[in-house]
């Protein structure tokens, strides 16, 4: 019997919200499953929708200002309060992330983290004891050195002069004066809520993998290379003091190597699923369902490398339950998702991009009692049925 539904998707980038997507799925449940109980679960990975989604789902608060954007130019941003206050949450996409910069504007060699440090600065003056920044949605390239520049650092050329802001300067960092960073920042607990598997520099470093999505040219993309492997080799004298490699450590190019710049001043770079999920006591939930249905923009074979729809099926395979996936686009490697037990694409028909965005909420509703009905129909079949002289499949494609 299905009789408690666990609905635990990610956002839809562009157009749909963690919480909007819980909500479409929960519609398309109620069609078929009018009774069922249903646990909704909207889940973030440290990118865009972060601070708001934990704040609403855990009774935090959303705090409003004003920093810098990715571009230099102040604009309105946010960050959370949690735990009574105790807990910060920064985002960075609500700061620097890549929506905030117009297509014509993309270059992440001139693109800047400052707003992250402003925004880190700004939690501080709560007097939060932890601040977790997640990691995800980026437009910038410049290794954290923004953030630290508003920290109090001084990024110095040859000549003494200081750097202006992008990750392109890099290549003329000589020399880091930390002398008067923010006093505070030993005294808190600073986590960063990352994708492990991104790395600063080397053949798969942050420049190379990310720097053509943020519209960076091949030439962009060799100059950052060099500038991160510049910055990780000053930083790592100036500043950073603990055994880590900062080139190739996990989780070091994080947002554009923003995971560099702050585990050299003390913050432990987690995997973001570590840190978030804490919050939602998401494993007791899913140990509750009888079946549960994530979903996300794309399913495929980044899925398995950190994406919301992997990680929850993981975790519900530790309690022996059943996952739905449900997705946007169904790209290579798909099928071959541990844990997912059947897989369902939202589109009915073939249709244009800008068109199942603005009707993504829409899609994904049917496409749940779609793909519901089915589950409903294979449970209700005897043990023995086969279907066209094959045993019936277990995965809806």
């Amino acid at each position: 019997m299905l009789n408690h539904i666990a609905v635990a998707p990610s956002g839809f980038k562009e157009s749909l919200s963690a919480q909007s997507a819980a909500n479409a799925i929960a519609t398309g449940v109620r069609r078929v499953l009018p009774h069922a109980e249903i646990d909704r679960i909207p889940l973030v990975d440290g990118g865009e929708g972060t601070a708001r989604t934990l704040a609403t789902t855990t009774g935090g608060r959303l705090l409003a200002l004003s920093a810098t954007g990715p571009l230099g130019e102040p604009i309105g941003t946010h960050f959370a309060l949690l735990d009574s206050g105790r807990t910060a949450v920064v985002e960075m996409a609500a700061v620097a992330g890549l929506s905030l910069v117009p297509t014509s504007s993309r270059d992440p060699g001139a693109t800047t983290t400052y707003g992250v440090g402003e925004l880190i600065r700004a939690a501080l003056d709560t007097g939060v004891r932890r601040i977790v920044v997640g990691c995800g949605d980026s437009g910038t390239s410049d290794g954290g050195a923004g953030a630290l520049q508003a920290l109090g650092a001084r990024l110095l050329d040859a000549d003494g002069f200081e750097l202006p802001h992008g990750g392109a300067e890099l290549t003329r960092l000589t020399r880091i004066d930390p002398s008067a960073l923010d006093s505070r920042l030993p005294h808190t607990e600073l986590l960063v809520a990352c994708n492990p598997y991104n790395v600063l520099c080397g053949e798969h470093g942050v420049a190379r993998v990310f720097g053509p999505q943020k519209g960076a040219t091949p030439a962009q993309v060799e100059r950052l290379s060099t500038g991160l492997e510049n910055w990780a080799r000053v930083l790592t004298r100036d500043v950073h003091r603990l055994p880590t490699d900062l080139r190739l450590s996990p989780g070091t190019g994080a947002s554009g190597g923003l995971g560099a710049g702050l585990a050299a001043l003390g913050a432990r770079l987690l995997p973001r699923f570590d840190v978030l999920l804490d919050h939602l006591d998401l494993d007791a939930r899913l140990a509750r369902a009888d079946l549960v249905l994530t979903a996300e923009g794309a399913l495929d074979e980044q899925t398995r490398r950190g994406k919301v729809p992997g990680e929850v099926a993981r975790r519900a395979k530790l309690y022996g339950r059943p996952v739905l996936a449900l997705a946007g686009t169904l790209g290579k490697g798909a099928h071959d998702v541990p844990g997912v037990d059947a897989y369902h694409g939202i589109l009915p028909a073939p249709m244009a991009l800008a068109e199942a965005l603005v009707r993504a909420a829409e899609l994904l509703t049917d496409a749940t009692e779609r793909a519901l009905r089915m589950v409903v129909l294979g449970a209700r079949l005897p043990a023995h049925a086969e279907v066209s002289g094959t045993q019936r499949p277990s995965t809806v494609r």
